[in-house]
């Protein structure tokens, strides 16, 4: 029953809308939609030529009037340049004349030392540098005395050193010891002295016992430092007001 009457209000409703679209108003009214008082537009298509007047026509084939342009103007010619005198050249003084053509300075070349250690070097360097044109230090090594030594040669072995010591020892010979180890070894010393007069003396008591003794001197390598100086030879030069390290001397060297 329910879809029945749902089929046939559905159809009523499809007559009404179409009656009502059939008679009722259209909605479509003329209206102008540009403003009261505007031009319309209109294309350049829909303006109608006209022909040129005869006045607009001899203006149009009235030939331009070339333009005149004037040459330029010549500059000036430029006026002659007059060159300048030069100054004269003032004369020079007589003193500055001389001193020009003096004759060149001469040098001479010391050698000052030795130092033994560093600090005295760079101390005489500092007070003589105001005397010197040039200076320069440099280092040596030098062989110095440390004594003289009293001993006995080096036997092939230890136990025949030993045996030595115990004759030594037998003839009332004292102040000795075998040397185990070294570049002196299984030498029997008996004694090392500053002096060398000291040290002949207890050779020659050795041997008088019928021992071979021997005196040798014992040296070492130790540096040195040496100042050399060039000075100008028409000056007086007296380090020795200046420097009075114990055991520095000059001496003449070569030139640097």
């Amino acid at each position: 029953m329910l879809p029945r009457l749902l089929f046939v209000l559905l159809i009523a409703l499809n007559i009404a809308v179409a009656a009502w679209l059939w008679l009722g108003d259209s909605g479509v009214h003329a209206v102008d939609p540009t403003d009261k008082g505007v031009p319309k537009l209109r294309l350049l298509a829909e303006v109608p030529t006209t022909a040129p007047t005869p006045a607009e026509a001899v203006s149009v084939r009235a030939p331009v009037a070339p333009v005149v342009v004037p040459p330029p103007a010549k500059p000036p010619a430029p006026a002659p340049v007059v060159p300048a005198k030069e100054p004269p050249t003032p004369a020079r003084p007589a003193s500055v004349a001389d001193a020009s053509e003096s004759p060149k300075r001469t040098y001479r070349c010391l050698a000052l030392g030795p130092f033994a250690t560093q600090a005295d070097m760079h101390a005489a360097r500092t007070a003589l540098a105001p005397r010197a044109a040039r200076m320069r230090s440099r280092q040596e090594q030098t062989s110095q005395s440390r004594g003289w030594r009293v001993f006995l040669p080096a036997y092939s072995t230890r136990d025949q050193a030993l045996a030595m010591a115990r004759k030594l020892e037998a003839r009332g010979v004292k102040d000795y010891f075998v040397v185990t180890a070294g570049d002196q070894q299984n030498t029997v010393a008996l004694g090392l002295f500053h002096d060398p007069a000291n040290a002949r003396k207890r050779r020659d008591e050795v041997a008088a016992q019928g021992f071979p003794a021997l005196m040798a001197e014992r040296t070492e390598t130790t540096p040195v430092w040496w100042l050399d100086m060039v000075v100008p030879e028409d000056a007086p030069f007296d380090w020795k007001r200046t420097v009075r390290t114990p055991g520095v001397s000059s001496r003449n060297t070569g030139c640097f």
